[in-house]
């Protein structure tokens, strides 16, 4: 189906480079017919590639620290402005750890930087939320969506304190997607993607032996950044109403698998 956002506006948040999931939900959400501002923090706009994405969609660059609220209602209100009228989508593609980065364990946290994780990688998504009821600057049935990962349902060592980060971000989808449902007919989810070859994801410690186990165990395999962008429209557009608060996983069934046949053949040639 083509054009299914047309003449819709909106937010991306935290496009980085071509490998980034937020870089191919703005192609797909271009190609689909809408309008909107790419966001990201003042350092990341420094590395350049953005700009190349920005001439590509005919989009405007605004600069916002995703954790200070005074830079969110500078975005939000500039971003309604120009682009003619309130939002009708949002894309939270953030999330970044100190600890992570500098190969904390996660049994010996630093703790200021754990608080620099929740705030990016969490609190910013409930910031920028609290920033657009108060503006009345999403559309009735618009549509948030949060990207995460299913590290906040289930332990996985190298993920560190990423994974109380996204399990923060999930229950601000469900309990600001239940006011803001009730307040404005605003749509709140989070996507809860297979582990993606993206600049952050890259840098977790074991992440190439993880992608390959996480392919072997989903019946589908790994779900590719290019169709998680598909699956952004979708919960973007009209037909997808009636879906809110959901950590919707599109992981190629990952979630759902114990063990798979092609791990148990791995682990019968090793015993």
């Amino acid at each position: 189906m083509n054009k299914l956002l047309e003449g819709k506006r909106g937010i991306i948040f935290g496009a980085l480079d071509a490998h980034s999931i937020a870089w191919k939900v703005a192609e797909k959400v271009h190609q689909q017919g809408a309008q909107f501002i790419l966001s990201n923090a003042p350092v990341a706009l420094r590395m350049g590639e953005i700009n190349k994405l920005a001439e590509k969609c005919g989009a405007e660059i605004i600069a916002a620290d995703a954790t200070s609220v005074e830079d969110l209602e500078k975005l939000v209100q500039l971003s309604t402005e120009k682009l003619g009228g309130k939002l009708d989508f949002v894309l939270h593609s953030i999330g970044m750890s100190p600890n992570v980065r500098k190969g904390k364990a996660y049994t010996d946290l630093n703790y200021e930087w754990f608080q620099k994780t929740l705030d990016i990688s969490a609190l910013s998504l409930h910031k920028m939320l609290q920033v657009c009821i108060k503006q009345d600057a999403i559309s009735e049935w618009g549509s948030v969506v949060a990207l995460t990962y299913i590290a906040a349902q289930k332990s996985f060592p190298g993920y560190g304190d990423m994974a109380d980060a996204k399990a923060t971000l999930e229950s601000i989808v469900r309990s600001f997607g239940y006011h803001y449902g009730n307040a404005k007919r605003v749509r709140v989810n989070s996507v809860s993607q297979s582990p993606t070859a993206t600049t952050a994801g890259s840098g977790i410690k074991g992440f190439d032996s993880f992608f390959g186990f996480a392919d072997k165990m989903s019946p589908l395999g790994n779900a590719p950044a290019e169709n998680c962008a598909d699956f952004c429209v979708a919960l973007f557009s009209d037909l997808t109403r009636y879906v809110t608060m959901q950590n919707l996983y599109h992981d190629g069934g990952f979630s759902s698998v114990g063990v798979s046949d092609a791990m148990m053949q791995v682990y019968m040639r090793e015993s």
